[in-house]
């Protein structure tokens, strides 16, 4: 679809991939509702873009119906939506389930999960509407295979996958062309966010590890939004956990176990 002159819902407008979807797609002529917890993120990135076709709105994605009342501010701010596009996510502590609290898993499966579902639900009205929508959800890599110390986050990150493939094979024969994200490991503060320190480009075993920018990032989403892609993949490693988890899912968990040992933190002493 066009990207100049629609109107696009995109969360995590405040920072990380969301903010640089939401620039890029100002860029290539759209209008924009940025959608985001945080109040003051949403100014920043308002800031930079310094556009009157941005509106923003501070919105809790776990929160059903402040997330159903959307719509009709979007509307009344851009009066339509072509697209949604799902960018906001949370990781979980780099720590096994066993030392996990079940509020940290209930967060991480509000955002990452239900905060998909209720976007979905809530804008899916309006864009079976328009001649022709977008309907984007960024999953992960770490939904692809799992990741030790994150198995929460890519459980909530499979949902999504599965959930938006269902989706798109549901909405076949509508408007509504429906993309599943798979981001590697990308240049943005999540991790800093969630507690983890990773260091700035080095993986788990020491080796320099090259980050996709989260420009890079918002460029390839935004292109997949134009093509309406059934899915797209996003850097060399999502690339090579896509087909090594489909060749041989045993083998790639088990490397990956080993890469990614030492992010794993110590369970604590009690």
């Amino acid at each position: 679809m066009e990207i100049a002159g629609k109107v696009f819902v995109v969360t995590g407008g405040g920072n990380g991939i969301g903010r640089a979807v939401t620039l890029e797609l100002l860029a290539r002529g759209a209008e924009v509702a940025a959608v985001d917890i945080g109040e003051a993120a949403l100014a920043e990135t308002a800031e930079m873009a310094r556009s009157t076709r941005l509106s923003t709105h501070v919105v809790d994605l776990a929160d059903r119906p402040a997330v159903e009342a959307l719509p009709e501010a979007v509307v009344a701010a851009h009066g339509q939506v072509d697209g949604v596009l799902n960018v906001a996510g949370i990781i979980q502590r780099f720590v096994p389930v066993n030392d996990l609290a079940y509020e940290e898993i209930e967060k991480v499966m509000a955002v990452n999960f239900w905060g998909v579902v209720h976007m979905s639900k809530a804008f899916l009205p309006y864009l079976l509407e328009r001649p022709a929508a977008s309907l984007v959800n960024v999953a992960s890599m770490g939904g692809l295979s799992p990741v030790p110390g994150q198995s929460t986050y890519g459980a909530s990150k499979a949902a999504v996958k599965l959930f938006t493939e269902g989706l798109y094979a549901e909405l076949l024969e509508t408007p509504v062309a429906v993309t599943v994200i798979f981001p590697g490991a990308i240049a943005t503060n999540i991790t800093q966010n969630s507690g983890v320190s990773m260091g700035s480009s080095s993986d788990a075993s020491g080796s320099k590890m090259k980050l996709t920018t989260a420009q890079e990032a918002a460029r390839q989403i935004v292109a997949a939004v134009e093509k309406g892609a059934y899915r797209a993949t996003i850097g060399s490693d999502a690339r090579m956990v896509d087909r090594l988890s489909r060749l041989m899912p045993r083998r790639t968990t088990e490397l990956i176990a080993k890469k990614m040992s030492a992010l794993r933190a110590k369970p604590e002493a009690s």
